[in-house]
């Protein structure tokens, strides 16, 4: 990773290798070496989480924010995953989920939460469409919702 500048707002957060930072002022800031971070910005509350790709983005958002605790949350998203996968019948639904899961395999977690962010509204037609298109997730059940109530601070 090369050096990366971020611009910061007034009374924003920045989460860096778990650390909640927030600023009290308009800051430009350089990131020198290999980090991982969440702009407060991309940051998916639980609450928010309504919908099944939605969910996986905050599962993953989870590795972004405690990366030294990522066992569950790996474990968490590909269950979701391998469901998704079962029950997709949009061929760019599921092209997106797999290259999520790649980009989170390969240690790329920005990348695929990228990648779902853009999936959304694709998601949000689906399921304003025909029915049968996008079940529920059985896989990620009382997981998640425990995953949700920990990153709320329950």
């Amino acid at each position: 990773m090369g050096n990366i500048r971020l611009y910061i707002r007034p009374n924003e957060k920045l989460y860096i290798n778990g650390a909640v930072i927030r600023f009290d002022r308009k800051v430009s800031i350089e990131l020198l070496n290999d980090v991982t971070f969440l702009m407060e910005n991309h940051v998916m509350q639980a609450e928010e989480a309504s919908t099944p790709l939605r969910q996986l983005y905050f599962v993953v958002q989870m590795l972004l924010m405690d990366p030294a605790n990522t066992e569950a949350p790996l474990k968490l998203f590909d269950g979701m995953v391998e469901s998704l996968l079962d029950v997709l019948d949009n061929e760019t639904l599921r092209n997106g989920v797999a290259a999520a899961q790649s980009e989170v395999r390969s240690g790329k977690v920005f990348g695929a939460l990228k990648v779902l962010r853009e999936l959304f509204r694709i998601e949000e037609g689906v399921l304003s469409g025909p029915p049968g298109e996008l079940a529920p997730l059985p896989a990620a059940g009382a997981a998640l919702d425990q995953a949700m109530a920990k990153q709320m601070g329950a």
